[in-house]
């Protein structure tokens, strides 16, 4: 179990209280498949992906960024027990999607750099301590069905 201090949690908090769900969502996911081609492949059912022109004016594209970002709001608001709270999506992603379990990491490295560039001077070191600390307990819990 993962254990976090008050300010941490205040920091993670402030992060998603500030957040714009439908700019954040979508530049990180965009900015995953365009920087990592090869993710591509686990969304084919999104039409046109060939070039970043298409994946940032993808409509689906930013629709399922949109969806991430609520998937990490409930890690959020369960930060005592995200593995439980993710138990499902882990199956689903191993199981039903086969999704490479790095991709979860990568994606978590493009939303950080989103939201440093959203929050500028903000972002300092104790805060992205936190967020680090909380992507990787969430790409954890992703990553559990896979071990």
């Amino acid at each position: 179990m993962v254990v976090w201090t008050d300010q941490e949690r205040a920091y993670i908090q402030d992060i998603f209280s500030k957040l714009n769900y439908e700019e954040a969502g979508p530049k990180a996911l965009q900015r995953t498949l365009i920087v990592y081609p090869w993710t591509q492949r686990y969304f084919t059912s999104f039409g046109n992906l060939y070039n970043a022109e298409a994946i940032m004016s993808n409509s689906k594209v930013a629709a399922h960024g949109v969806v991430v970002l609520h998937g990490l709001d409930r890690a959020m608001k369960n930060m005592d027990d995200i593995k439980k709270t993710y138990a499902e999506l882990s199956v689903l992603h191993s199981e039903k999607l086969h999704v490479d379990p790095d991709n979860f990491r990568l994606l978590a490295d493009c939303l950080t750099i989103v939201i440093a560039a959203t929050m500028g001077t903000s972002f300092t070191a104790d805060v992205q301590a936190a967020w680090q600390k909380f992507l990787a307990v969430v790409v954890s819990a992703l990553c559990r069905q896979y071990h």
